[in-house]
């Protein structure tokens, strides 16, 4: 289906250059092509003009236009850009920070990469989709660039007046039985540490919220909730807020981009410290892209849990992360680094001699 009343937005997170929203917007387009795409204009920060496209069709349309298969056999090795024991330096480095008072909490992020990859992005968004069924999958196209999104977390989503962000932070694999994934979940439910990253979040979600609010209507609908996906179970909390009149969507991206999730508290000491630990520049992750209704409705996720694939160069990129605060351990911060890639991981090479 194509896009005659929606606009298309995607947001990039370029901690380094101090880029936090740019974004794509629907031009009208009376000539689609037979993949049935929307074409976009993309800003950076020099105002240069890049031609986007946003799939939006179902799996079985998608799975007539990709080939089913890359077009070399071989598995796909990522490369983490830092070593284990790397991270692990640089986790108890932020902790002293924590310690010093700095900040409460940090997301540090890493990148695995691979070089010479050739792949159909079609057929890596269609299994991934297939093994995540996450609620934001979305393949994106800019350029060479590919977007191959399987992200389980909302960043904001306005319905009428009533605008709502869902935080994830808190995250713990599933079981293999239906006693032990029970299990799991209660640990994850109430584990200290996980709880402590989720209620930071959350309060700086209230704080974004209500610099665009009406006075006295920021609620935490839902605080420590566990939600189920096919790969991880995730603690997600849900703050809402009634909007002030006569706000524009440029308003509201202001206070609240970049989301609270992927930066830390406090948001600007957190993104400093990001800057100065993360060797990679984030761009698309951590980012925000979704759609805006012509009522001015719209619903953007986070992009995580992503692939970054560039078609000329052949270079693949993964990034994860996790919050770091006072109470985690560096190694099983790296474990749910590690965890959070996986299902990308297979995904990409489930398609591998088929």
């Amino acid at each position: 289906m194509y896009f005659n009343n929606y606009n298309f937005y995607l947001f990039t997170l370029n901690i380094k250059n101090q880029n936090f929203a740019h974004f794509a917007e629907l031009i009208p387009n009376q000539n689609t092509s037979g993949l049935q795409f929307c074409v976009l204009p993309y800003f950076n920060a020099t105002k240069k003009k890049l031609k986007a496209f946003f799939y939006d069709l179902e799996p079985e349309q998608l799975i007539k236009l990709s080939t089913l298969n890359f077009v070399e056999n071989k598995p796909i090795n990522l490369i983490p850009k830092i070593t284990k024991v790397e991270y692990i330096q640089k986790v108890n480095q932020l902790k002293h920070h924590i310690q010093q008072g700095k900040i409460y909490e940090i997301n540090y992020c890493i990148e695995f990469f691979a070089n010479n990859v050739e792949l159909d992005p079609i057929s890596v968004f269609i299994k991934l989709q297939q093994l995540t069924k996450a609620p934001y999958c979305r393949l994106v196209k800019l350029n060479d660039d590919f977007i191959i999104s399987a992200s389980p977390e909302l960043f904001l989503k306005k319905e009428k007046n009533i605008l709502y962000t869902k935080p994830i932070k808190g995250t713990i694999k599933r079981g293999n039985t239906v006693e032990e994934d029970e299990l799991l979940k209660q640990k994850l439910q109430n584990n200290t540490k996980e709880r402590t990253e989720n209620v930071m979040a959350v309060d700086v979600a209230r704080n974004d919220l209500s610099i665009i609010a009406k006075k006295g209507t920021v609620t935490v609908n839902k605080l420590y909730n566990i939600e189920s996906f096919e790969t991880v179970h995730q603690m997600v909390s849900t703050v809402s807020c009634e909007l002030k009149n006569n706000l524009s969507f440029e308003d509201i991206i202001t206070a609240t981009f970049p989301m609270a999730s992927m930066t830390g508290a406090p948001k600007h000491s957190a993104m400093n410290l990001i800057n100065e630990f993360e060797d990679f520049e984030r761009n698309y992750y951590s980012g925000a892209m979704g759609i805006i209704k012509e009522n001015s409705d719209f619903e953007l996720s986070v992009i995580i849990r992503s692939i970054f694939y560039n078609q000329q160069t052949k270079q693949l990129s993964i990034c994860v992360g996790s919050a770091i605060t006072h109470l985690c351990d560096a190694e099983k911060e790296y474990e749910e680094c590690l965890l959070k890639a996986n299902a990308l991981l297979v995904a990409l090479n489930a398609l591998i001699n088929k």
